[in-house]
């Protein structure tokens, strides 16, 4: 828990098709690489549109294996880069079996495994399960070149007990890739994470894309992308509310121990009075 660690998130539009988002996304990384990014996480599902405010079983064609074509062309990519890469995407487990997934790469290219969104919401706006099983993967927290790494995706973060899960197992920065548009819970997104941050005593990228999908349902994402330190501040300028923007920023990892040393948060926690909140 000590050094400063330079994490960048992507928040961008749809281009149109899926070829052309992953070449962007190709792009912002080598952006960030020359910015002295060690980390780097996309926005949900990075490499199509956000297609759940529709119930088509056309949008299906999205998904693919994890590990699978997108992951093993950014572990390439992470491995020229020496960078650490989260990838959001619709993975295929077999025919049927779908996940909103985020795979992990090391910097040397190593894909270290992935994270499924585990609860999956179905409102107007966001039928997800029509696309989505729950995650069954837990809560990981992966050892990469940067330290230790969770995600956490988009509804994920309205419920605090994956982000308690996700510092119970070491994390010491979670990213949460998000698609999120104006209306519904725009007056959450930047209090949530920040108190989370807080609660669970780690840094926090939140990401969110930018831009009108209107041909996949009315929507218009507000950006405003942003990491938070443990104290629940910003660091550095919050993204762009309308616009594509690569944010790069440093870490100051060695602020955990600070904190943890003040606040006792993980020492004064009493599992043993928590029986209620675990039952149906």
């Amino acid at each position: 828990m000590a050094g400063i660690v330079r994490a960048a998130l992507v928040q961008t539009n749809w281009t149109g098709d899926q070829e052309s988002m992953i070449k962007a996304h190709e792009e912002y990384a080598r952006q960030a690489a020359a910015a002295g990014a060690q980390v780097i996480c996309f926005q949900e599902l990075f490499y199509g549109p956000y297609f759940c405010q529709l119930q088509d079983p056309k949008f299906y064609e999205y998904a693919e294996s994890v590990p699978g074509p997108t992951v093993e062309r950014f572990s390439a990519l992470a491995a020229e880069l020496g960078m650490v890469m989260v990838l959001p995407v619709y993975e295929q487990e077999q025919p049927g079996v779908l996940y909103n997934t985020a795979a992990v790469i090391d910097a040397d290219g190593k894909y270290l495994g992935k994270y499924r969104k585990n609860h999956i919401p179905q409102v107007k706006g966001f039928w997800e399960k029509f696309y989505f099983r729950p995650g069954n993967l837990g809560y990981p927290v992966f050892d990469t070149a940067v330290g230790k790494v969770g995600v956490y995706i988009c509804y994920d973060r309205h419920f605090p007990e994956g982000w308690r899960a996700l510092g119970l197992n070491g994390a010491e920065i979670v990213f949460n890739p998000s698609a999120t548009h104006r209306g519904l819970s725009s007056y959450l997104w930047q209090l949530e994470q920040p108190a989370s941050a807080v609660a669970n005593e780690y840094f926090i990228g939140a990401i969110n894309r930018v831009g009108i999908e209107s041909e996949y349902g009315e929507n218009d994402f507000y950006g405003t992308s942003y990491f938070v330190d443990p104290e629940g501040k910003f660091v550095g300028e919050v993204g762009d509310a309308h616009n594509p923007e690569l944010i790069v920023r440093d870490l100051d990892l060695s602020k955990l121990a600070e904190v943890r040393d003040r606040w006792q948060f993980y020492r004064d926690r009493r599992p043993d009075a928590y029986g209620d909140l675990t039952a149906p």
